[in-house]
């Protein structure tokens, strides 16, 4: 996924309200970029970082700029949780996820479940429909270039809802997957933050005995695009 526009560098100065950011860009300019992100971004708040944002040539959006990457812990790490779907069906058309690669039809936001929208939903002949969740991953509390890659860096009710339509989704003889799509090139093994949210672990449990899939794959990323990489082992 190539950025639509060349990202403007620039210093963190804080985050607030959840989704607005104070920075400061090269030319010394302090700008409010919006932060498209409602994790607790744990890790990657730090006063000084390299950030990097995108503008908008929208005249009626209220913040031209959007947050879009941070460096934190030696490597940029991509904060916008926008971008992770766009990222996931360019990979499953060109055929880099080796788990969805028979699947040549893909549908976006198609409506399911209790008053949800599906990521993607993939189809393809002689296969059942597969549904595909997207998670955003950031976060890395090891200092360990290898250390674990974790889920969630919050409290997610939302995020166990989904698990549970994707139970049942697979009850009505569907496939269902949930990729945890990593916005960073370190990081040793995909695990999930437990400590941070036991009701999301025993969501996810429950889920994976139902049939429900779980997939990570981290990506490559710098200020011109965010591509897929290589598959990241999931340790639980």
């Amino acid at each position: 996924m190539k950025f639509d526009t060349p990202l403007l560098r620039g210093t963190l100065v804080k985050r607030y309200k959840r989704f607005m950011a104070d920075i400061i860009l090269e030319d010394g300019v302090e700008i409010t970029a919006h932060c498209a992100n409602s994790g607790s971004m744990l890790s990657l708040l730090e006063t000084g970082a390299e950030v990097w944002v995108s503008p908008a040539d929208n005249p009626k959006r209220k913040l031209r700029y959007t947050w879009e990457l941070v460096r934190a812990q030696g490597v940029l790490v991509g904060i916008n949780t926008a971008r992770p779907n766009a990222i996931v069906a360019e990979a499953v058309a060109a055929g880099r996820i080796d788990e969805l690669a028979a699947y040549r039809g893909i549908r976006r936001e198609v409506k399911y479940g209790k008053n949800s929208r599906i990521d993607l939903l993939l189809d393809g002949a002689g296969l059942p429909d597969c549904y595909v969740e997207v998670k955003n991953v950031t976060l890395k509390r090891a200092p360990d270039p290898h250390g674990a890659l974790e889920f969630p860096d919050a409290v997610t009710s939302r995020g166990a809802k989904h698990l549970a339509e994707l139970s049942d989704m697979v009850r009505q003889g569907h496939r269902a997957v949930m990729l945890y799509l990593v916005q960073r090139d370190d990081g040793g093994h995909f695990s999930l933050a437990t400590d941070i949210d036991p009701a999301y672990r025993q969501a996810f449990d429950f889920a994976k005995k139902s049939g429900v899939e779980a997939l990570c794959y981290r990506c490559r990323v710098c200020p011109e695009e965010i591509t897929l990489g290589d598959a990241v082992p999931i340790v639980l």
